[in-house]
């Protein structure tokens, strides 16, 4: 089974023949050409393909899709507020290089030595925060321009320097 990779949600209907509004973090007009279906949460690691028939992009973040079996208004309404997720592969087709999602999959290093690869990316106001897996332990990393160090696309690395003893939060055992 490919890795998926969750790209935005659907946030509405729209019209009354059952199209429905995605919000997604691609970074660019996305009309999903090329792919087959979309992948929607049903609940944790359980994922509900949903083939397109059509697609026109809105924004840079907002692409109206119909899907094979919803005809109506009241058919999306199951779908609502559901996370969005693509194939590992399309979405490497799809994501703009320059979009933070697109750093999915990249070696967080510090000094030289791996911390691990980015899980997930989540865009605040003034940074952004990434989740890798540090000894077994899901850890955010800040990244903003005191913190990111570099980025080599080449070798999908990213290189940052952390505050002290950020990483230890994620690597003391509680006390008994």
């Amino acid at each position: 089974m490919s890795e998926y990779i969750h790209i935005g949600k659907i946030v509405a209907p729209h019209g009354i023949a059952g199209h429905i509004i995605i919000e997604h973090a691609l970074g660019k007009l996305i009309t999903f050409k090329g792919v087959d279906a979309l992948f929607v949460e049903k609940n944790e690691a359980s994922f509900i393909p949903y083939f397109i028939q059509s697609a026109a992009a809105k924004t840079e973040t907002i692409t109206h899709v119909q899907i094979e079996g919803i005809t109506s208004r009241e058919a999306t309404s199951m779908l609502l507020g559901k996370k969005v997720w693509l194939p590992q592969d399309a979405f490497q087709q799809l994501v703009d290089k320059k979009s933070p999602l697109a750093l999915l999959g990249y070696m967080v290093e510090e000094a030289g030595k791996p911390l691990g690869i980015i899980q997930e990316v989540i865009e605040q106001p003034h940074q952004l925060m990434v989740t890798i897996l540090y000894q077994g332990q899901e850890a955010y990393i800040p990244l903003h321009d005191e913190s990111l160090k570099g980025v080599n696309h080449k070798a999908k690395t990213i290189q940052v320097a952390l505050p002290d003893g950020l990483l230890d939060l994620y690597t003391e055992s509680p006390a008994p």
